[in-house]
């Protein structure tokens, strides 16, 4: 589990599906991206409030690697930081590939924990026809296969801006897979 480069920051203080990439964001401990319509203590993605407003917020901080978006090109999408929602875009880094629990170090002062896999829905689909296929599929066994990234929660709020590195801390062993928040 190699270290890696934060390479677009994002965010949108309404809630649209896209989200205008940023010179810089700042990361406020336990409640997510400042300014940002998804921030707070408590869940903000509107079908999960309207089934329960007063869960956790688990999905502070949505990452994705930026690997993805080369992997869709093959397919024909053409897709640029932060038009699938993401706040932080990485490279480098495995994230689909790393335990609940890691520990993300962004930049010189941030630091995020991740709580599991972005569950993909149909406004992938209504962005570009066909892309939500190409992000969420099947193994060979028959799992499904999320890659629209992984949800985080902010530890330590700080600034980040694109060309930070990401240090990657494992918790200890043993490790549990992501599973979708």
């Amino acid at each position: 589990m190699g270290d890696g480069t934060v390479t677009a920051v994002c965010s949108s203080a309404k809630y649209t599906f896209h989200k205008p990439a940023r010179e810089a964001v700042t990361l406020l401990a336990g409640l997510g991206v400042e300014g940002d319509a998804h921030a707070g203590v408590t869940v903000k993605h509107r079908s999960r409030v309207a089934r329960d407003p007063s869960q956790p917020n688990l999905r502070q901080v949505h990452l994705i690697h930026e690997e993805l978006f080369a992997e869709v090109a093959e397919a024909g999408f053409r897709v640029r930081p932060g038009e699938l929602g993401e706040n932080v875009t990485t490279r480098g880094v495995d994230l689909l590939g790393l335990p609940t629990g890691t520990l993300l170090h962004l930049g010189a002062e941030a630091v995020v924990e991740i709580t599991g896999l972005r569950n993909p829905c149909h406004q992938i689909d209504d962005f570009r026809s066909g892309l939500l296929k190409q992000v969420v599929g099947r193994d060979a066994a028959g799992n499904v296969v999320r890659k629209a990234g992984v949800m985080s929660v902010v530890l330590t709020g700080g600034v980040v801006r694109p060309g930070d590195p990401v240090v990657v801390v494992l918790p200890d062993a043993p490790h549990r897979p992501l599973e979708k928040v």
